[in-house]
C-alpha cells in the first residue's frame, strides 16, 4: 500500500470524514492517475442524497481552492465535477452555476513543476470546458 494512501486513511480517520467525503479525497487525490470511473459513479449516485450532496460538494470546493504542487486535486476536483454534472442530481450544476465564478477563476491557474513542466494548463483548459458546458444550457441537457 503506498504512502499517501496509508496517510489519507489516517486523516480520514482524525478528521473523521464521512464516507462521502472520504470517496471525493480518494478521487480527488494527488496520486498520479485519474479518478476510477467506478468512483465517480459511486459519488454520482451519493448526490441524490441530501446530507452527501453537501458533504460532496464541500470537499470538492475545498480542493479547488488547492494550489500548487496540490495542483492534481484541483484536476482532479473539475474533473469529478464534470461527471457529476452530467450524471449525478441536478442540484451538482446549479450550485456550480451559482458558484461560476470559483470555477472561472481557475482559467488562470499556474504551477509549473520541477522539470518545468506547465501542470497549471490541464486546469486551465478544464476550466474553461466546464464553463463553457454550464453556460450552455442545451448542451447541458443534451450530456445529461
Amino acid at each position: 500500500m503506498p504512502g499517501s494512501t496509508i496517510r489519507r486513511q489516517m486523516k480520514n480517520m482524525v478528521n473523521n470524514y464521512s464516507d462521502a467525503e472520504k470517496k471525493v479525497r480518494e478521487a480527488t487525490s494527488n496520486d498520479p492517475w485519474g479518478p476510477s470511473s467506478s468512483l465517480m459513479s459511486e459519488i454520482a449516485d451519493l448526490t441524490y442524497n441530501v446530507v452527501a450532496f453537501s458533504e460532496i460538494m464541500s470537499m470538492i470546493w475545498k480542493r479547488l481552492n488547492d494550489h500548487g504542487k496540490n495542483w492534481r486535486h484541483v484536476y482532479k476536483a473539475l474533473t469529478l465535477l464534470d461527471y457529476l454534472i452530467k450524471t449525478g442530481s441536478e442540484r451538482v450544476a446549479l450550485q456550480c452555476k451559482e458558484n461560476i465564478f470559483a470555477i472561472q477563476t481557475l482559467k488562470d491557474f499556474q504551477y509549473i513543476d520541477r522539470d518545468g513542466k506547465d501542470q497549471g494548463i490541464n486546469v486551465r483548459e478544464k476550466s474553461k470546458q466546464l464553463v463553457v458546458l454550464l453556460k450552455d444550457e442545451d448542451r447541458l441537457k443534451g450530456e445529461r
